[in-house]
């Protein structure tokens, strides 16, 4: 009931907030002929409006990884190709502020849903570029384990006590609500990236060290694994 619930209101929500979005952007083409306040009252119900229907579609997303079939692709995923998008949108994200190194294996192929592997992994990568400061330097690694593979996202930023670890990938749990605010995150991310690994037939390990950084490991096992033959 509270899946159909959540997923109801998320679609409901969506048309009102893509009204509101269009005329707001309508509005701010002529922003410049408007008194002061109005453009700061402007611009905050954009940022607002945006956030708003960010929320709405991690939301629908978590519901939709609740409720829906898994997939895999017919085709193994290509992993490099992959996280190289990812790797350039998290560089926009940043501004280019972030040094974002790519380690990866360019043989080891994933089978699974691209859709949602993107969605878990740029989750991880966009929160690390979010939460550490500029200049920090972001490790995305896609390799073999003792298991079948893992796909890393390590930072040198400020860390997580450890107190909080076990809860975030719950819904809406925040380490600090006011930051969270300021980057614009749902508090959803983290949930998403669980459930995908889920669907996976994975997990996710995060550890931490305050001052040290982070790194959160998505763990996949040996069967969905598949290393082409090269010549």
């Amino acid at each position: 009931m509270r899946q159909d619930f959540v997923a109801n209101v998320s679609h409901e929500l969506r048309t009102p907030l893509t009204v509101l979005a269009g005329y707001l952007e309508t509005f701010s083409d002529y922003a410049d002929e408007l008194p002061p306040r109005w453009q700061r009252g402007l611009a905050l119900m954009s940022q607002q409006s945006a956030r708003m229907e960010h929320l709405v579609t991690e939301l629908l997303t978590l519901s939709r990884l609740e409720t829906s079939e898994f997939k895999a692709e017919a085709t193994p995923i290509d992993m490099g190709p992959l996280l190289a998008t990812i790797r350039t949108d998290a560089l926009a994200l940043s501004g280019h502020k972030h040094n974002i190194v790519l380690n990866v294996d360019e043989q080891l192929q994933l089978r699974g849903s691209i859709n949602e592997l993107r969605s878990a992994f740029s989750n991880l990568v966009f929160n690390a570029v979010k939460y550490t400061p500029d200049g920090s330097t972001i490790t995305l690694s896609w390799q073999l384990d003792n298991q079948g593979a893992q796909l890393s996202v390590q930072d040198n930023g400020p860390g997580i006590d450890n107190k909080h670890l076990r809860f975030l990938t719950q819904r809406f749990y925040r380490v600090d609500d006011s930051r969270s605010s300021q980057t614009g995150g749902t508090g959803l991310g983290l949930a998403i990236v669980k459930h995908v690994m889920l669907r996976h037939q994975g997990h996710l390990d995060i550890s931490s060290c305050i001052g040290q950084g982070s790194c959160f490991t998505c763990h996949f096992p040996a069967s969905l694994i598949y290393t082409p033959d090269f010549i």
